[in-house]
């Protein structure tokens, strides 16, 4: 698998987005274990790039990726999205600063991962 630099990151030139594992499409969360061997067999061939979001679900997408690399954390490059779920009470998209945090921390735990890469 090619790579190339993502500020300053070394990523597989495709990347694997789970959202639809979760969530917006038809069939999305049905088979859980399907999505997992999915991403297992992607970092299998290479693939270094996982994008997730907290508000894919919500929440149960992370955690889906998190299963999935558990034990593999160091092969790949996590990215993860906030903003669009508020956890300070705020009426809809929320980029504040208290929100960013809860929202990492919340990232963190369902990832079962000490950092977020992107």
């Amino acid at each position: 698998m090619r790579s190339t630099s993502l500020g300053g990151l070394d990523v597989s030139r495709i990347g694997l987005g789970a959202m639809g594992m979760s969530a917006f499409y038809t069939g999305a969360g049905r088979d859980d274990a399907e999505s997992i061997r999915t991403i297992q067999r992607a970092v299998d061939l290479g693939v270094t790039h996982l994008d997730t979001a907290e508000v894919y679900g919500p929440y149960v997408n992370e955690e889906l990726v998190g299963r999935a690399i558990r034990g593999r954390r160091d092969e790949v490059v996590l990215a993860t999205k906030f903003g669009l779920v508020s956890h300070t009470g705020r009426p809809g998209p929320d980029s504040s600063p208290a929100n960013i945090g809860t929202a990492v921390d919340g990232s963190l735990r369902r990832l079962g991962t000490d950092r977020i890469d992107l």
